[in-house]
């Protein structure tokens, strides 16, 4: 773990930078992810279910911790808190299940130029997070806290269900706008956007094992973290919950949608403009000394 601990060069307020930053522009993702209408073919429908490469790309080039978690933040506040909708414990299953699963996403990548590590690491994210979203759908209906929604031309069964909606969203969603961005993206933004930012990239030189990034205390971590999303989301169904509900958008209009969109580019342009005076005052010292 010692090793692990070495890849990463970040002071605490360029940590606190990455996490306002992943959480700004997810949230304005999202946000625009809801504009996208889906397609209905009969009873599957195609939908964007989020712009994951955003949240990858940080989390494999700068602290894959603190992107996770300020991503899965800011789907919470500005896809579900500025629009006046706040699902209690069930948002606590979300932050959980995506956090973690980014994490790890950006975890596996030990040189971000390797174009198979972060492919593998981008659609394993990907896997993780619905992988765990399912079997939380599934467990709900098992034990009794959810009525089966079925689908016509599909077998009244939970299983079958979910699994379809698995494949449907790791295999467009997850390839279109996860996989593929993010091989384009990583390896051409590394050692690149780090220096603009005031940032080292992160050492690929380092070598490290599988045994060394997947340790026992990350999968023993996993398998909790993933059994108290179910737990909430269980609280959530069985009434055991705590939401907050104004909708803006019925009280003002679709148009309100605009505002958050709008709340989230000005906090990811103040934290670029941040992190860019950050880096000159540092060459202005150097320069000096």
């Amino acid at each position: 773990m010692s090793q692990l601990k070495e890849r990463y060069v970040l002071t605490q307020s360029q940590k606190m930078m990455v996490f306002i930053l992943s959480m700004s522009l997810y949230g304005l993702s999202n946000m625009i992810t809801e504009l996208i209408p889906s397609v209905q073919f009969g009873p599957v429908e195609f939908s964007v279910e989020y712009f994951a490469f955003i949240p990858l790309t940080l989390c494999m080039l700068f602290h894959p911790l603190y992107a996770a978690i300020g991503a899965a933040l800011g789907e919470v506040i500005f896809g579900e808190i500025m629009l006046g909708q706040f699902g209690g414990f069930g948002e606590l299953e979300k932050f959980i299940s995506f956090s973690l699963a980014m994490f790890i996403a950006g975890s596996l990548v030990r040189d971000p130029k390797n174009r198979r590590q972060v492919g593998i690491a981008a659609i394993t994210g990907v896997i993780i997070h619905q992988a765990i979203s399912s079997m939380v759908d599934i467990g709900k209906v098992w034990i009794g806290v959810e009525e089966l929604e079925t689908v016509p031309g599909l077998a009244e069964s939970v299983v079958a269900i979910e699994g379809f909606s698995f494949l449907n969203d790791v295999l467009f969603s997850g390839i279109l706008f996860a996989l593929l961005p993010t091989l384009y993206l990583v390896p051409r933004l590394y050692g690149k956007i780090e220096p603009l930012l005031g940032m080292k990239p992160r050492d690929n030189k380092m070598k490290y094992s599988m045994r060394k990034i997947i340790t026992p205390k990350l999968v023993i971590t996993g398998v909790i973290l993933a059994i108290a999303s179910f737990f909430f989301e269980y609280l959530s169904e069985a009434g055991f919950n705590w939401e907050w509900e104004a909708d803006f958008l019925e009280m003002f209009g679709e148009w309100f949608i605009w505002v958050s969109i709008a709340v989230a580019f000005v906090i990811a342009a103040v934290t670029l403009l941040i992190m860019r005076n950050s880096k000159k005052k540092k060459e202005e010292e150097r320069i000096i000394l």
